[in-house]
Formats: structure tokens, sequence, C-alpha cells
């Protein structure tokens, strides 16, 4: 199994509202056996915005610290001009939280758990 996985936006708030029931199988076994999960700083902004537009019942600090506890997910730390240089030829979408999201995973060709079909298309690493 990969050493290290990181979670899209959706994985993270499912994660943390219904638990690993609401993700795939083969999702929830990466998560299980990755030495490290991580996510980009494009994750809990996206959160929050989803907090702040009703989406969701909970601010991202309260959802990063309760799976940072139950899971030991944390917060890339890469510096953000590496991660929009990746991300400056992820072309593909105009969306920026999934184009920074990617570009964070890209930079070690880690895999991304997602479900969204635009990461699968171009992301090769995207698993669910």
């Amino acid at each position: 199994m990969a050493r290290l996985i990181y979670l899209d936006t959706h994985v993270v708030a499912w994660l943390h509202g219904l638990g690993p029931s609401s993700l795939s199988e083969h999702a929830t076994e990466l998560i299980e056996a990755a030495e490290e999960l991580r996510c980009s700083p494009m994750v809990r902004l996206e959160l929050q915005y989803l907090f702040e537009v009703g989406r969701t019942t909970a601010p991202a600090v309260e959802v990063l610290d309760a799976l940072n506890a139950s899971t030991g997910l944390v917060l890339c730390d890469v510096p953000f001009p590496a991660v929009v240089r990746a991300a400056e030829s992820f072309t593909w979408t105009r969306d920026s939280f999934d184009r920074l999201i990617a570009a964070q995973a890209s930079l070690f060709d880690a895999p991304l758990v997602t479900k969204d079909e635009l990461l699968h298309r171009h992301y090769p690493h995207a698993v669910w």
C-alpha cells in the first residue's frame, strides 16, 4: 500500500460527517493502510467555504482537528510557491481548488483519494 496518501475535500468532509462507510472499500483500505495522511491547505479553505455557504455543518478547523485526532490527517506544509508552480501545468480545469489539491499530491506522485471524475481523468494517481 502507499506510504503517503492525500485526501480530496469531499473525502475529508465525508470521513468527518459520515465516517469510513461513506467511502469506497478501496479508499477505506488505502486510508487505513497509509503511513501518512495529508491534505492540501486548499482543502481547509474549501471546507471553510462549504461551511460558510451552508453545505457542511462544521467549520474547517473542527473537521481537521477531529480527523487529525482520529486518523492522523495533517495539512501538507510544502511551500505554496512550489504548489502553484506545479498547478500551472494543470490546464485541464479552471477550478482553483482542484488544481491546487491535485498539484500538491503530484509533488510526491502520491495517490489522491477522490471520487471526482475530472480528477480521475487527468490526475494519474487519483483513486477511489
